[in-house]
């Protein structure tokens, strides 16, 4: 009887990771695949261990339980099964208040006495990020997500006149491919290579005390892409226990060329990890630190004035930042709600080291739904 069990336990293994389109190719309508096949998000290992003689869980990662994905904040942190697809969409609001120079905060006047005219003191971004996933084989997944941003920036000048600047449209769209190249004891890793397109603006303008009632160029933060394609190279390692998982991803950001205002966004280089604790079938907590380093910009806007306020100057930008972030996670397993996701994830920086002066940022607040089908 054991060893009926077991070769059933087998064969029915067997058949759910023979997902791979070497006999058919992927837009074979004659092959339809598992329905349920290893890694999707509606794949549960679980449901195997009758099958097996201990009867105990199989050694299978599977991103179909509530902490099977990165926290919201990760993207690019999965790959998907066979033609599985999936939509999501990310609201994100940044928040930034006061002044810093290095790790030292500095007050409006200290501002002023530097030689500025004028000085920010808060800044919101909100984001809007619609994503897309495609599963073209087992080991390859396509990405594409398109964000649209608003920014509003306040200011104080020398003579205490305060008013606020704004931006909003489409940002930078980016198009990459996320290729599984390890998995195994329930742990897996992929690699990562994609393009940001120059879709936002960079040349976004508003009135200012000093504009006359014009429109002028806005300053580098204010302003909604890059200008210029660039290189998104990453890799992701990702692991699970029976009530845990766990996760690392390292990422950059590389500028290719200079954009048609005369400069490039310096480059961006992320280190993340997280770990992740199942609360039932539904539910998930996790933490995540996230580190990262960003380049000053090389060049100059001749339509800026560096000497006027501290965002106008390519020399104040550059910051290494380290985040601390916790996460919810709920997942759907049944009837209307299987195969979706909501999730929020919420952070604030435990290390700053600015370029400044420069805007300090205060917080980080994530919320994300995502659907697998």
């Amino acid at each position: 009887m054991k060893n009926t069990r077991t070769f059933a336990g087998g064969l029915l293994a067997l058949w759910l990771l023979s997902t791979t389109p070497s006999a058919h190719g992927p837009n074979d309508p004659t092959d339809p695949g598992p329905p349920e096949a290893v890694g999707s998000d509606h794949f549960d290992p679980t449901l195997l261990a009758p099958y097996f003689d201990d009867g105990g869980a199989v050694d299978l990662w599977t991103s179909g339980r509530p902490d099977g994905h990165a926290p919201i904040g990760v993207m690019g942190d999965h790959t998907h099964a066979l033609r599985e697809i999936m939509l999501s969409y990310r609201f994100m609001v940044m928040d930034m208040d006061g002044m810093r120079d290095g790790t030292n905060n500095l007050s409006n006047q200290d501002v002023f006495d530097d030689g500025f005219a004028v000085t920010p003191t808060d800044m919101t971004m909100e984001m809007h990020m619609f994503g897309l996933m495609y599963a073209w084989t087992d080991d390859l997944t396509f990405m594409l997500s398109v964000p649209v941003i608003r920014k509003k920036m306040n200011h104080v000048t020398g003579t205490g006149v305060h008013f606020q600047t704004h931006s909003d449209g489409i940002g930078d769209i980016k198009l990459s491919a996320l290729y599984k190249f390890w998995d195994q004891d329930r742990q897996r890793s992929h690699a990562s290579l994609g393009m940001s397109f120059p879709s936002g603006s960079i040349d976004e303008m508003d009135t200012t005390p000093a504009s006359g009632g014009n429109d002028v160029q806005l300053p580098y933060p204010m302003q909604l892409g890059s200008g210029t394609f660039d290189l998104l190279p990453g890799i992701t390692y990702l692991g699970e226990s029976d009530d845990w998982s766990w996760g690392a991803q390292a990422s950059a950001v590389v500028r290719l060329g200079e954009n048609s205002n005369h400069y490039t966004l310096g480059n961006r280089y992320d280190l993340t990890g997280w770990g992740a604790r199942k609360l039932g079938d539904q539910f998930s907590a996790s933490l995540r630190l996230n580190g990262y380093d960003l380049d000053n910009i090389h060049g100059s806007d001749p339509e800026l004035n560096p000497s006027f306020v501290p965002t106008a100057d390519p020399n104040n930008q550059g910051r290494t930042e380290l985040d601390l972030l916790a996460g919810i996670n709920w997942y759907g397993r049944d009837g209307w709600a299987r195969g979706q996701r909501l999730a929020v994830e919420y952070g604030i920086p435990v290390y700053q080291d600015v370029d400044g002066p420069q805007l300090e940022i205060d917080w980080v607040l994530t919320l994300g739904w995502q659907y697998a089908r």
